[in-house]
């Protein structure tokens, strides 16, 4: 029973544990949210990364196979001659004041030898952070002559000292540091690390360059969804330019649907105005009845009507973008609001702001938007403000507002809810006109509540 137990635990623990999927998952979300998320970043990460990795490859075996294995064996060499010297000062007392020895040693082998009578070894010094030669000259001094010793690599740069305890003193040795030093070997780095700097930094110029055809693509296809004029010549490489033939040939293909579209609806309303205009002019000539003016209500009803589903059908396509005095706007906006008889307030703006932007059509969206505002409440308030890539227009109103899970429905063309506050009277396409005209520049419009108790609209328009 306890063996089944311990099996039915393990069983459940083994079960618990995440799957090797769901770990790689998690391990791939947390690197990619610590990598860039530029493309150009991202390029360079693919160039650097490997660049790095093999140089550190590289520079591992070099350090490991040669500059090691070179400096233990000069240090090899120079403490096979030191322990030489040692060996004929012991063997041939005749040299009394060892001239013989420092001749042979400073001619042979290029090594300055005293003997320090009666001298003791001086005491260990801090080893240097990067004790390569203390390390292989260390040991071989231990595997050769095995006697006290002191050594010294960091005192003079470009010698070091080896001091040898013998019977009646010390003997001191000096030697190039070239002679048990591979000194040579950081020129092979600094190659290495200028020549993968040169061609980083050739890489890098390179793709500044690819990389600005694809900024430009999107800056024009920004451009293009704003409703601004652009002009474009695709380069860059042949994917590239590809992507840009193929925006120019979508661009076309839009703009010649729009024409069209225009061209049949100035033709419809050609000639509904033309059947709309007879029957005004037929009512007009019959004696004037009740019944007549109902008639000539309906008439002008259907002809208010006919224009804004053609002026929401049309949109505002044929005008052009240009710079725009945005406190000017929302000045002449404030007058035409105040002819509708509402009490209208406004929030100076410090600056005159200007916004690239069709100024006819965004005034008709602010317009339709303080109308609604007006007519369902008695104060309006205007406000616009310039944030880091918009400028943003709020229009307040005092009335009952809208329920917050209405305030989308009542954007969609020719929805009435009941409590809508939406063109009484109308055609129910005042707010749906007004998003129109504002997506159409790459913004939009939103619903909050306002701080006067009703409704805000809220206009974003890129700057």
């Amino acid at each position: 029973m306890a063996a089944t137990g311990l099996l039915g635990r393990t069983a459940r623990w083994l079960a618990a544990l995440p799957r090797p999927a769901r770990i790689w998952r998690l391990v791939a979300r947390a690197i990619g949210d610590v990598l860039p998320k530029g493309l150009y970043a991202r390029s360079l990460i693919i160039i650097i990364a490997p660049v790095v990795l093999l140089q550190s490859v590289i520079a591992y075996t070099f350090m490991e196979r040669h500059w090691q294995l070179v400096t233990r064996r000069l240090s090899a060499a120079v403490t096979a001659d030191v322990a030489a010297l040692i060996d004929i000062y012991e063997s041939y007392p005749q040299d009394k004041d060892s001239e013989t020895l420092s001749r042979i040693a400073g001619e042979r082998l290029n090594l300055d030898v005293d003997i320090l009578k009666g001298a003791k070894l001086p005491p260990a010094g801090p080893r240097p952070f990067f004790s390569i030669l203390d390390e292989a000259l260390s040991d071989e001094i231990r595997r050769q002559i095995r006697r006290p010793y002191w050594i010294d690599t960091v005192g003079r740069s470009s010698l070091i000292e080896i001091r040898v305890s013998i019977p009646d003193g010390v003997m001191r040795v000096t030697a190039r540091r070239s002679m048990a030093y591979a000194s040579n070997s950081h020129i092979f780095l600094l190659w290495m690390s200028g020549s993968s700097l040169v061609l980083l930094g050739v890489a890098i110029l390179f793709l500044r360059n690819q990389i600005k055809p694809i900024l430009r693509l999107a800056a024009v296809a920004e451009s293009f969804g704003k409703g601004r004029e652009i002009e474009f010549r695709p380069r860059g490489a042949r994917e590239v330019r590809q992507a840009g033939h193929a925006f120019i040939e979508m661009k076309r293909r839009i703009e010649r649907a729009m024409e069209q579209r225009t061209t049949m609806l100035n033709g419809v309303s050609h000639d509904l105005r033309t059947i709309i205009t007879r029957f005004k002019l037929s009512l007009a000539l019959v004696e004037q009845t009740p019944e007549v003016e109902d008639l000539q209500r309906d008439v002008d009803e259907m002809s208010r009507m006919l224009e804004a589903y053609l002026a929401f059908a049309r949109g505002d396509s044929g005008e052009v973008a240009v710079p725009t005095d945005m406190r000017a706007l929302l000045e002449d906006l404030r007058s035409d609001v105040e002819r509708l008889g509402a009490h209208v307030e406004t929030v100076e703006m410090e600056d005159h702001p200007h916004v690239t932007l069709r100024p006819d059509a965004i005034r008709r969206c602010l317009f339709n938007l303080a109308a609604n505002a007006a007519r369902y409440g008695d104060t309006v308030s205007i406000t616009g403000r310039r944030e880091a890539r918009a400028f943003l227009v709020s229009i307040d109103d005092d009335g009952p507002g809208i329920p917050p899970d209405q305030r989308e429905e009542v954007f969609k063309p020719f929805v009435r809810l009941d409590d809508a506050r939406q063109d009484a009277g109308g055609s129910g396409l005042g707010l749906s006109i007004a998003r129109d005209i504002a997506r159409a520049h790459g913004g939009d419009v939103n619903l909050h509540d306002s701080p006067l108790g009703g409704l805000r609209a809220t206009v974003r328009i890129p700057a």
